[in-house]
């Protein structure tokens, strides 16, 4: 699963990580955030009408366009097994891919010394940034954008931590999948290009299960 992440990414790095070419996403930065947790606001890269790729804003819980209210069903992640057929994001699947830059994600483990969880941070050697596969939604009924992180059964060496990992999708496909016009099976083929398997991680100081932490010592090492 992916309850947490990092996003610290000076906008010379998304312009690098995406094809952006609208007025709109020029000139722009970002706060570093260390410890980014669900109903925040993040930003997500999709496909305009045009086919351009967009930089946009939305709640960390998606929220369906049919939704009558806020949902309280945990829709922040999404199994990508399943998440074609299920109500809650099959429309967005099948329409609204997106992509979510990150450069980290935390995860716990339960500690056998005290029975307390244990953070971890996962990365990309380097620290190199990456994009979540992602789904996002409009509901216009209640004034909401929103997305959620698609996950996978955890590889190595991810599984050591969590049987749930999200899917870090290979820029090669980044095009292919936020287009509106790849159908649902090719889309669901594209989640099986990702770059899990180059996950690194350590060990990080207990104050990261407060969301409230949001100090850049959040990802160095014990």
């Amino acid at each position: 699963m992916c309850g947490r992440f990092t996003h610290h990414l000076p906008w010379s790095e998304i312009h690098r990580l995406y094809r952006l070419t609208l007025d709109k996403d020029r000139g722009r930065n970002t706060q570093p955030r260390y410890n980014i947790a669900p109903t925040q606001s993040v930003l997500f890269v999709h496909h305009d009408k045009e086919g351009n790729q967009v930089v946009d804003e939305g709640r960390w819980w998606l929220v369906p366009h049919w939704a009558k209210e806020m949902p309280k069903a945990t829709l922040f992640n999404a199994r990508s097994e399943t998440a074609p057929t299920t109500p809650a994001f099959r429309d967005a699947f099948k329409a609204r891919r997106c992509l979510i830059p990150a450069d980290g994600f935390y995860e716990w483990t339960v500690s056998r010394e005290d029975g307390k969880k244990d953070p971890w941070y996962i990365f990309q050697p380097g620290g190199a940034p990456f994009s979540f596969a992602g789904l996002w939604a409009h509901n216009d009924k209640l004034g909401v954008t929103s997305c959620t992180i698609l996950t996978a059964g955890a590889e190595e060496p991810m599984r050591q931590l969590h049987d749930r990992q999200p899917v870090i999708l290979d820029p090669a496909f980044y095009d292919e999948w936020l287009s509106a016009e790849t159908p649902v099976p090719q889309a669901t083929e594209l989640l099986k290009h990702h770059l899990d398997g180059q996950l690194q991680f350590h060990r990080v100081c207990r104050d990261v299960n407060s969301s409230k932490f949001q100090d850049a010592m959040a990802i160095n090492p014990l």
